[in-house]
């Protein structure tokens, strides 16, 4: 995949969703074990991306909720005051110098962030200058407002980078060195980005596996409009990962979000996730 690139992980906000929903068929006595739900059984989730330099290209992988939530909506999920224009500010990076914004898929979470309202309410291009990679599937199901969950899909995270798309079909790899791969299950056609750096390969699989507590066989969301493919996919991944070495960086991890993957030797055919720390090089910033 040529040239290592250097990353950093990005924060670009937490908010809150349903423990239920995002736990589908396991139960509350057993998911609350794992996370603490509040008095409305919600429970609190990063929206992790990555900004990737080498030679003076720029990408974005990912782009979270974004800015554009009425009150109400602030109160539902609980949105951190926080974007990923805001992480980038962090560190003196100017969203007009991203070169290409790799997104999973288009749901809100993880697509909001790919515009913004400005100060007269305009909804504009967050990254003016990027081209936006998604898998041709998943553009045109967001368009057609294929899901079962409402206002998933918005058309202002949408409409005003439609000049911007680069639509993939399949595996492929739209920028040297950065190549996507569809793993169906959670959409129809959802994409997950690789890339290299010195230590080798990293992987951002989306929602197929979005935190450390969805590495169970049987830990598909109520939002996967296909649970049984999310769990073979994800299987798959798994055993790719263990066998290629890959780092994985979980979307919606609020702990350490760079993981690797490992058998579990207490139960035959589940993986378990380890933390990954950065060796020191400058290859790579993870704040854990």
């Amino acid at each position: 995949m040529g040239r290592p690139w250097n990353w950093r992980l990005l924060r670009a906000g937490h908010f809150m969703l349903d423990g239920g929903s995002m736990f589908g068929v396991i139960p509350r006595t057993l998911w609350s074990r794992m996370v603490e739900p509040d008095e409305m059984n919600r429970y609190r989730m990063q929206t992790n991306c990555l900004l990737l330099e080498r030679d003076g290209t720029r990408v974005l992988v990912e782009s979270g909720f974004g800015d554009k939530w009425t009150p109400r909506e602030r109160e539902i999920y609980c949105f951190q005051d926080r974007t990923v224009r805001d992480a980038l500010a962090e560190i003196d990076v100017d969203p007009a110098s991203i070169d290409h914004v790799f997104l999973s898929h288009m749901h809100f979470d993880h697509a909001g962030g790919t515009t913004h309202a400005e100060d007269g309410g305009d909804v504009v291009p967050s990254f003016p200058n990027a081209r936006i990679h998604v898998q041709d599937r998943e553009w045109q199901d967001a368009r057609d407002n294929r899901t079962t969950m409402s206002g998933t899909f918005r058309p202002e995270n949408m409409d005003p980078i439609s000049d911007q798309l680069v639509l993939a079909d399949g595996e492929c790899e739209p920028v040297q060195g950065i190549r996507v791969m569809p793993v169906p299950g959670h959409t129809w056609g959802q994409q997950a980005i690789l890339f290299e750096d010195s230590d080798g390969t990293l992987c951002f699989p989306g929602d197929l596996v979005p935190d450390v507590h969805h590495f169970h066989p049987s830990a598909s969301m109520g939002f996967d409009m296909l649970p049984w493919d999310n769990m073979v996919t994800k299987k798959a991944l798994f055993k790719q990962a263990m066998d290629g070495d890959w780092r994985l960086v979980l979307a919606h991890e609020m702990g350490p979000a760079v993981v690797t993957v490992q058998a579990d030797p207490d139960h035959p055919g589940r993986c378990l996730p380890v933390a990954w720390q950065p060796a020191g090089d400058g290859s790579a910033t993870c704040d854990g």
